[in-house]
């Protein structure tokens, strides 16, 4: 039962961070950045400084799920912050938006950067 419930409310809580995200990508990104790393390798990294605690404190959360449109999406609850990552002939872009450009967003974004 008790999985049952866990199951249940990660499915409410994407469904919520999904329909942010979708009204955030109808706006151009927070900011831009390439990567010559792996798209995966890139997305790990993200999520796992993104789940720092001694930086972020309780809403230390990150999560990883595949793509909208191919590649990899990392957000924090409510999609605050999100970074799309796809894979280019290049590398890997990375299209990071912010509901708010406050200090936790520019944070989130330095923190994303230590992976390029």
């Amino acid at each position: 039962m008790r999985i049952l419930m866990v199951a249940l409310a990660a499915t409410v809580l994407a469904g919520c961070a999904g329909s942010a995200m979708d009204d955030a990508r109808t706006q151009a990104p927070y900011k831009v950045m390439t990567s010559d790393k792996a798209e995966k390798l890139v997305a790990q990294c993200v999520q796992f400084a993104w789940q720092d605690e001694a930086v972020f404190g309780v809403d230390a959360g990150a999560y990883l799920q595949p793509g909208k449109k191919g590649g990899s999406t990392v957000y924090t609850r409510s999609a605050e912050s999100f970074v799309d990552l796809s894979t280019e002939p290049s590398g890997t872009t990375l299209n990071y938006y912010a509901q708010k450009d406050d200090f936790v967003a520019k944070r989130r974004l330095a923190a994303l950067a230590t992976c390029l």
